[in-house]
């Protein structure tokens, strides 16, 4: 990585070293343009070591290390020439600061976009020194360096377009009443309480492309009927707030799947055990690992077919059934610009305008995938497709057929539906600037070898068989504290994925064998964030679920908690604890949806 190395040379020879050395963390030295077979010698912190150079007159000397903390000197000479420079060696663990700094303010001030910048603004300090000029310089190489270098990557502009034409396909079919049209089919078909419950789940499974669509588009539109059908405002919040987060991290096409898929990928960066690995795949087989959100839907549809419920949730269905679906408190919530999530008035209500465009998207991406991809079997090809520029492909044609079907009706003007496409690309920047941060902090951390450091001391420590529990552990903590997934993903995944490799490496398992260690680990980062968002009272999809629902938000979260405590309990204990054993996901989800009915049919009571 070009922002991780510097160089320095001597007529023909150009030597490669980091940015800075941490004490007894090895570290790799590359010299290029000796003459190949040539003999290249190198004295660094007052020991000399040889290597011959490949034919291509590239020598690399791997493993370096010192004890020594302050300036070390490199001399390098081949082929009569010599090149000397002075690197600085600091302790491992400030490698480790910045991200820690980040999260550590992100729990106190619950705001993750200023905690990534005090974070990247001390990493960028160290890497320059620390002084009064290192920390100016630093303040803005944040982002001339490192914010302009996060985003000079096809494939991350790749993300930040896919992401923004989805919001605006959302905001185009949401706003000429397509999406509005196929909750109210469904929801209106409901007669009892039991079925409207069933109903408002079966939609937030079918808006599985967006949270924020999902959590105003099925609130809205659902409130009326659960109102008329006397089920509680803190249930319809609690339907619609557990079939948001957990579908869209699950689904195949989502606003989220292309940050996730980009986090991973460049958390892959450095690991030669997955060469030839895609983040993509990787994702993929992460899935059935994700026991938190697969268990939340189930259980969700649970506690609504079997009408029971147990906790705070109980008393305010009973006080519903007697006509109050509203809570006793007084609904205290922040506004919310919902302009590019409300249907324009009078349209008329058609589900074909909003399935259309779903289901060429999801083809288009299929094919997509499918035309970039080689191999002989469908699991190779879609191992070796290029994601990116079938996201990009999908995408497009999805907005397209989402923008001539309103025009084509007449149902909104030429002028109103780039308005509507806008309205909806704008509800994603938020989580672009989020991810360009996170990237930017990827890039600090990899500069700082902060990997190399925590592989170093964690790697022959930690246990292998738990090492995707505490991950999740340390997400829901992190997401609960800060009131976001996305930011969580973003300052944990480049440190997990290096971490989980190094425990499966010094445990003897760095091949297939080990690989439901990385799978669950990447999907424990997922959960644990979902997890953490569910619960926290500052999530932003825990405030909009209540503002859709038109319920207290403080009675939302009481409601929920008991509920989301319990699925997560089930989920480590039945599902990532066993599956570090290496228990087949698919026993555990079987065992924890049997373990999660019990437990309801024992604690829940019918309204």
């Amino acid at each position: 990585m070009l922002l991780a190395t510097r160089s320095f040379a001597a007529d023909a020879i150009n030597v490669e070293l980091p940015r800075i050395g941490l004490a007894e963390v090895p570290m790799e030295v590359v010299v290029t343009g000796a003459t190949g077979g040539a003999t290249v010698a190198m004295a660094f912190s007052g020991i000399d070591y040889t290597v011959t150079a490949d034919s291509g007159g590239r020598a690399v000397f791997p493993d370096l290390s010192t004890a020594a903390v302050g300036t070390a000197a490199i001399e390098v000479s081949a082929g009569g020439q010599t090149a000397s420079a002075e690197l600085r060696i600091l302790p491992g663990w400030v490698s480790v600061l910045p991200a820690f700094l980040a999260i550590f303010v992100a729990l106190v001030i619950r705001n993750v976009v200023p905690a990534l910048l005090l974070g990247l603004w001390l990493g960028a300090t160290t890497l320059i020194g620390f002084s009064a000029f290192g920390a100016g310089k630093g303040f803005l190489d944040v982002f001339a360096v490192f914010v302009v270098g996060a985003i000079n990557d096809s494939g991350r502009v790749a993300i930040i377009v896919f992401t923004m034409m989805i919001g605006g396909m959302v905001g185009i079919i949401t706003r000429n009443g397509g999406m509005a049209s196929i909750v109210r089919v469904v929801v209106s078909r409901a007669k009892t309480a039991i079925g409207g419950q069933v109903s408002v789940w079966l939609m937030g499974l079918m808006v599985f492309f967006d949270d924020y669509a999902n959590t105003l588009v099925v609130g809205n539109t659902a409130r009326p009927i659960t109102d008329h059908l006397n089920i509680s405002r803190e249930k319809l919040a609690y339907i619609v707030d557990s079939t948001a987060a957990p579908v869209v991290c699950l689904a195949l096409v989502t606003t989220w799947i292309g940050y996730q898929v980009s986090l991973i990928d460049q958390a892959m960066q450095g690991i030669d055990g997955l060469a030839g690995t895609t983040a993509y795949s990787l994702f993929l087989n992460s899935i059935p690992y994700s026991f938190y959100p697969i268990l939340a839907i189930v259980f969700v549809l649970a506690v609504a077919v079997t009408g029971r419920d147990f906790g705070p949730m109980y008393k305010a269905e009973l006080r519903a059934r007697q006509g109050m679906v509203e809570s006793a408190r007084e609904t205290d919530l922040p506004a919310v610009d919902g302009d590019a999530l409300e249907v324009k008035p009078d349209v008329p209500m058609r589900p074909v305008n909003a399935f259309l465009p779903i289901i060429v998207l999801v083809i288009s991406l299929l094919v997509s995938m499918y035309v970039t991809g080689e191999g002989e079997s469908l699991r190779e090809i879609v191992g070796s497709s290029d994601p990116y520029v079938a996201m990009i492909w999908a995408s497009s044609l999805a907005v397209l057929v989402a923008a001539a079907l309103s025009i084509g009706q007449r149902i909104l003007s030429t002028h109103e539906t780039v308005d509507a496409w806008y309205g909806g690309a704008r509800a994603t920047l938020f989580g672009m600037i989020v991810l360009v941060l996170a990237w930017s902090m990827s890039d600090v951390t990899a500069a700082l070898n902060a990997k190399e450091y925590l592989i170093s001391i964690l790697g022959d420590t930690l246990p292998l068989e738990f090492v995707p529990a505490v991950v999740f552990v340390l997400a829901a903590v992190t997401a609960f504290s800060t009131g976001t997934s996305w930011g969580t993903m973003g300052i944990l995944l480049p440190l997990v994925l290096p971490l989980a490799w190094a425990v499966m490496t010094v445990s003897g398992v760095a091949d297939a064998s080990g690989m439901h260690i990385m799978n669950s680990s990447i999907a424990c980062v997922l959960a644990g964030a979902v997890w953490g968002d569910h619960c926290s009272p500052i999530s932003d999809t825990t405030v909009l679920s209540s503002i859709a629902s038109g319920c207290d938000h403080i009675e939302h979260v009481r409601t929920q908690m008991p509920y989301a405590l319990l699925v997560g309990a089930v989920a480590v204990a039945v599902g990532t604890i066993p599956g570090g054993y290496g228990l087949s996901p698919w026993i555990s989800i079987i065992a924890g949806v049997a373990i999660l009915v019990g437990a309801l049919r024992y604690l829940g009571r019918k309204a």
